[in-house]
């Protein structure tokens, strides 16, 4: 090769065993070898990773990826960000064009399609219309920020996930750039950025704050990770799926605890796994809470990239690199890891996961009786003690229950008919007529990137499809169906094998190219099921191909959500119901009334590889990807503005100018003590950004939704949190706003809290801004893995504008505390497995944290008093978890883009 490279065959050459290190590492190493400058990236660092310890190490790395991926929601939030710095930096005198993306920058338009049309041929059309129409203000500034900004490039609307995109087209394994060659890695706006960890490419999701450092060229720290193998032996059973394997993966690395490791995956069962397989296990990371989910690059890539279009010249290059840089799995490595899990692929069995946590599985076959569990546990409700009530007995409006009826608006007419135990409703709608009760399903949903990258799962859903069918099954009428797949190629194998008229038979219309259902745009129920679901108070569920069922994510109405393969959507659409055992209870009955069990559908292997074969084809991702860049003619047609300024518009209830930047002080204030703070939330385990983050969609009656209204704004155009991202008047009415949270100083669940000590429950928004005329600093009390979920910025900035100063929890998902960080706001840690329960804590107390102002260190030991109503004062120490030099110099600072302002401007003077 002619161009330079950092070779680590030199250092192994020189002795220093480079080979005993796990790829990921490698990889870790080239980075700080290549961009080595003596100042961000020292030679202690190089000797960090070259003598990498398995058990791991409390010293910080630095990393520099190749490029940033993005998609709308969090996009959107950090172009007004990047643009409010340069607006900063042009008001005082400055050339703004310098501050530009200093790597390359993809943007994905796939998080803001909703489905409000489904199981119709105009589906998709109508649905694009609708998100045209709520995000023009959203789509314009992209417009704009593709023309103002160098190294930014954006995917329109309609196009695929930004992660089935990435690895299907953006992703190239190696790069060649500025005279070097090297690794392609990068990170992501997205939780799910490690998607790309299958085709062998290091990346991972990182918040919307790091992410824009990284773009205005500041490396990233973190410590230096431990190192988990996953050995994957044998291979997937007959009638298993990639998806069942991913779902026990998932449950055994969440058992195990990896979160803030790396894990890599080696042994003899990834000869069995496609790149597609590989992925599907990668993007659920953030399910494990590791940070990666990496697959060296071996024949299986380089087949994967010429299959999908790949240049052959790109594929060589990536051959050769890494096999003359230490980066080709061979299969035989002795590679030294932290621990290794192993898992034989043969023992996998079919699995669903839920109801609202992902690392939560369930046998298929135990489903029905999980159900009925929950349903107890979580709900109070139970079934009759003479067992399953069977359909026609709900029918009867009489028997053990009480009728009543209500009215509705014509021409849905129902009688509600509660049963001993379980609620139903009796539904007519025009010449239709069933019951809808627990249990029944509301929404199912293909979706998400985890599982429509990957052709063997989409290609058996159609098979199932088509043998229903022929089977004359149908799904019952009061689910909603959609089919959104993660790119165009999939609709062309689809169509190419026939099986999307099959899919599209059984109403798995396309309803767009985005997450949908999987991101919370499930659109809203049909008007009778929803209100048969609010007046019934019943328990419905989802099915959905997702990576994510976080409560109240799919939607609101929908209180079960269970993770599944697409081939089981299908079937689970079919039955209505998920209290059924698919393996012994049959689906339906045919016109002649015969029944049709679940293995009288199910394709074989080799049915569904064999129509992989003949369907999927490389001139497809060669058609799809010439024109990734172009839009529809909706986008071709929009205005938008130019110019390097970005004009603000005071109208405008979607973009806002940043409020952290304005008028910044050239020197940081020096760091105070936090005195006599307040409690505005006190929170249990597992609190995901999901519950802090805005999400999903809102109602009038909301703090956010009372700003719009007052805006002008028709609740009909509310649009989603997601979609208003880039207005922190939304966001922060928003923030910790989630209808499931439930906060132990709020007597009613959602996003409520007791002022103290006045005693008044108000909304949290509400109640903080009471505090802040008050001047009263706020604090939030949290259990275990606070901050888990997707890699939501918006939950530190919410946090940090609603006057929250510290989070005190027992422990924390990796990238939510690095963004509390970035946005200024301390993350502190209980010591030797205290929590507030064991300190008698009760969060009414008023809080002093001392030790902040003096000799702030990384990993400080500081003390808190908490002084109670009455009694004696509470005090104990707790960690600061500022993990290194440069995340307190962000601290104190304000937040990470704050210091890299004050860079800016200091060496511009």
């Amino acid at each position: 090769m002619q161009q330079r490279t950092a070779s680590l065959s030199k250092l192994e050459k020189e002795g220093r065993q480079i080979s005993r290190l796990p790829f990921s590492i490698r990889i870790l190493l080239e980075n700080v070898l290549r961009n080595h400058d003596n100042f961000a990236i020292t030679d202690e660092h190089v000797e960090t990773l070259v003598n990498w310890k398995p058990e791991g190490t409390e010293k910080e790395i630095p990393f520099k990826p190749a490029r940033v991926l993005m998609q709308d929601f969090t996009g959107v939030a950090a172009v007004v960000d990047i643009a409010s710095i340069r607006a900063e930096v042009i008001r005082r005198g400055k050339d703004g064009s310098k501050i530009n993306p200093a790597i390359p920058v993809d943007l994905v338009v796939d998080h803001s399609v909703q489905v409000d049309f489904f199981a119709t041929d105009y589906a998709y059309t109508k649905n694009v219309t609708y998100e045209y129409e709520r995000n023009k203000e959203r789509y314009q500034l992209l417009k704009w920020a593709q023309q103002a900004f160098d190294n930014f490039t954006v995917v329109p609307p309609g196009m695929g996930i930004c992660h089935q995109v990435n690895l299907e087209y953006l992703a190239q394994g190696v790069i060649s750039r500025d005279g070097w060659v090297f690794p392609d890695t990068l990170v992501g706006t997205d939780s799910h950025t490690p998607m790309v960890n299958g085709i062998g490419v290091l990346g991972w999701g990182v918040g919307g704050i790091e992410a824009e450092a990284a773009i205005l060229g500041q490396p990233i720290y973190f410590t230096c990770p431990q190192v988990i193998g996953l050995k994957l032996t044998g291979e997937l059973g007959e009638g298993v799926t990639a998806t069942d394997m991913v779902l026990t993966i998932t449950q055994l690395l969440r058992k195990y605890g990896v979160v803030d490791k790396f894990v890599e995956v080696f042994g003899d069962g990834l000869d069995h796994l496609s790149v597609p397989d590989r992925a599907t296990i990668s993007n659920m990371s953030p399910e494990f809470g590791c940070t990666v989910t990496y697959f060296p690059i071996d024949k299986q890539t380089l087949q994967y990239m010429r299959r999908t279009n790949r240049h052959g010249e790109q594929v060589a290059l990536v051959e050769q690199y890494c096999r003359e840089n230490m980066l080709w799995r061979h299969g035989d490595e002795k590679i030294e890891y932290s621990d290794i899990i192993e898992l034989d692929l043969a023992q996998v069995q079919s699995s669903v996961a839920g109801p609202k946590r992902p690392q939560d599985r369930i046998l298929v076959r135990n489903l029905h009786t999980e159900f009925e569990s929950l349903l107890s546990k979580e709900f109070k409700r139970m079934y009759t003690p003479e067992g399953k009530r069977r359909d026609t007995a709900w029918l009867s409006e009489g028997g053990s229950g009480t009728t009543f009826t209500y009215e509705i608006q014509k021409p849905v007419e129902e009688v509600a008919v509660e049963v001993d135990y379980l609620k139903s409703v009796r539904i007519k709608l025009r010449n239709e007529e069933y019951v809808l009760s627990d249990g029944a399903i509301a929404i199912a949903a293909i979706t998400s990137c985890t599982n429509t990258s990957n052709p063997s799962v989409m290609i058996g859903a159609g098979l199932v499809a088509k043998k229903a069918i022929s089977r004359g099954l149908y799904v019952k009428p009061w689910v909603k169906t959609s089919l959104a797949p993660g790119s165009r190629v999939v609709t062309e194998y689809l169509k190419r094998s026939g099986l999307l008229y099959e899919l599209e038979a059984l109403r798995f219309h396309i309803v767009g190219y985005g997450c949908t259902s999987c991101i919370g745009n499930s659109g809203p129920l049909p008007p009778h099921i929803a209100e048969a679901v609010d007046k019934g108070s019943l328990i419905v569920a989802s099915v959905l191909s997702g990576n994510r069922n976080f409560e109240a994510r799919v939607h609101p109405q929908v209180k079960m959500n269970f993770l599944a393969s697409p081939l089981l959507v299908v079937a689970y659409a079919i039955t209505g119901r998920v209290d059924v055992d698919l393996f012994t209870d049959p689906l339906g009955y045919d016109p002649n009334g015969e029944p049709v069990y679940l293995r009288d559908i199910w394709p074989t292997q080799q049915e569904i590889n064999d129509a992989v074969a003949a369907a999927v084809k490389q001139e497809d991702f060669e058609q799809v990807y010439k024109v990734i860049f172009d839009g529809d003619d909706q986008w071709k047609g929009l205005l938008a503005p130019t110019g390097k300024d970005y004009h603000w518009s005071s109208d405008s209830t979607y973009i806002k100018e940043a409020p952290f930047f304005q008028g910044l002080p050239d020197r940081p204030a020096a760091a105070e003590d936090i005195k006599d703070a307040r409690v505005l939330l006190m929170l249990g385990d597992s609190v995901t950004t999901d519950h802090i983050s805005p999400a999903g969609s809102f109602k009038a009656e909301t703090p956010a939704g009372k700003y719009l209204l007052d805006h002008g704004i028709d609740p009909r155009m509310f649009n989603s949190y997601g979609s208003r991202r880039g207005n922190h008047e939304v966001m922060i009415r928003g923030t910790f706003a989630n209808v499931r949270i439930k906060n132990a100083l709020s007597p009613k669940e959602g996003g409520f809290t007791t002022m103290i000590p006045l005693g008044m429950v108000l909304p949290v928004f509400d109640a903080a801004m009471q505090y802040a005329t008050a001047r009263v600093p706020l604090i939030v009390l949290a259990g275990k893995e606070y901050g888990s979920g997707s890699s939501r910025d918006w939950a530190a900035k919410g946090t940090n504008l609603l006057g929250v100063k510290a989070v005190l929890a027992e422990s924390y998902e990796r990238i939510h505390r690095s963004n509390l960080v970035g946005m200024g706001v301390l993350p502190l840690e209980y010591l030797n497995g205290e929590s507030a329960s064991s300190l008698g804590l009760t969060g009414t107390e008023s809080y002093t944290i001392t030790g902040i102002a003096e000799a702030l260190l990384p990993n400080k030991i500081i003390t808190v008093t908490a002084k109670p109503a009455s009694g004696p004062d509470i005090v104990f120490d707790v960690k600061c978890r500022l993990n290194s030099a440069i995340e307190v110099e962000y601290y104190k600072n304000g937040g990470i883009l704050q210091y890299v302002l004050r860079e800016f401007l200091n060496k511009s003077k």
